[in-house]
């Protein structure tokens, strides 16, 4: 193993998940994020200039123009650095009224009605921690009746598939392109004591059949090029998040073209959630 590695932390309003996915790069052999900023490592055998080159252009794609680019800093860490500010930094996270998720190495109290995860950052982003993933978990609160199916596209860790099936929903399917989040997410299900309730699936969606609630923490690209498809799939129910407050519109606009309508918007540090209906379905909410 390396004796030293390569922290990169952005300073950024991008999600931590849309980072590492449209980055693609193996090599990166840890990571976290906090409320300011994203956490990247590889080992200085691995880091390059042109590792950096393309960390700039990713976030120069999710950022998009008229944004102020993202602060990157670069700098050189012993092993048993690493190893101790990843152990320091990554704590349990509390989050709306019943839900913490925490790492392995921390244990935390809970009560009767509230629910833990637990979760070792790897690779697969989801930790809670990112306004994106914050809403979605406490909307989930609010919309888990007990008995849904499911539907959790760019599932990374799978931490909402999880946190549904724990709230009381039947069945969950999380759904993700990158084999690699897929093999996290399965680890962190099998720790957390999931069986054949949970099923995750690397791939893209198909949107074969309904599901009574689908959640989709994507980036507004994704979002667009999938509203066919997100539009099949939701039965009750679409929540969306993953959209800065300006990007918000062009959503609104290309999901009414598939007939779902927007019923209920919840924004976070400049993040936006939208729960989408059909329009029947939506007066009556």
């Amino acid at each position: 193993m390396a004796s030293d590695y390569i922290e990169v932390q952005i300073s950024s309003r991008v999600d931590a998940g849309e980072v590492m996915s449209l980055l693609g790069d193996s090599s990166v052999q840890g990571a976290w994020e906090d409320e300011r900023s994203i956490h990247l490592y590889w080992p200085t055998t691995e880091w390059s200039l042109d590792r950096l080159a393309q960390l700039r252009r990713t976030l120069r794609h999710l950022i998009g123009p008229g944004l102020p680019e993202a602060d990157i800093v670069v700098r050189t860490m012993q092993n048993q650095d690493w190893n101790r500010q990843w152990a320091e930094s990554v704590k349990p996270l509390w989050i709306g009224r019943r839900l913490v998720v925490r790492p392995s190495w921390e244990s935390v109290a809970i009560g009767s009605d509230q629910i833990e995860i637990i979760l070792d950052p790897k690779q697969a982003f989801g930790t809670g921690h990112h306004a994106t993933t914050r809403m979605l978990l406490e909307w989930l609160e609010h919309v888990i009746q007990g008995g849904e199916t499911v539907l959790d596209v760019g599932t990374g860790s799978g931490l909402l598939a999880m946190v549904a099936l724990r709230l009381g929903a039947d069945t969950a399917v999380g759904i993700d392109h990158d084999a690699d989040a897929i093999d996290c997410a399965r680890e962190y299900a099998s720790v957390n004591g999931f069986g054949p309730e949970l099923s995750l699936q690397c791939g893209i969606l198909a949107g074969d059949r309904p599901y009574d609630l689908v959640l989709a923490n994507l980036d507004r690209q994704t979002l667009l090029q999938l509203a066919a498809p997100l539009e099949a799939s939701t039965g009750r129910m679409l929540l969306v998040s993953g959209l800065l407050r300006d990007q918000c519109a062009e959503i609104v606009e290309a999901f009414a073209r598939v007939d779902l309508f927007p019923c209920s918007i919840r924004e976070q540090d400049g993040w936006v959630a939208i729960e989408f209906r059909r329009a029947q379905s939506c007066e009556g909410a």
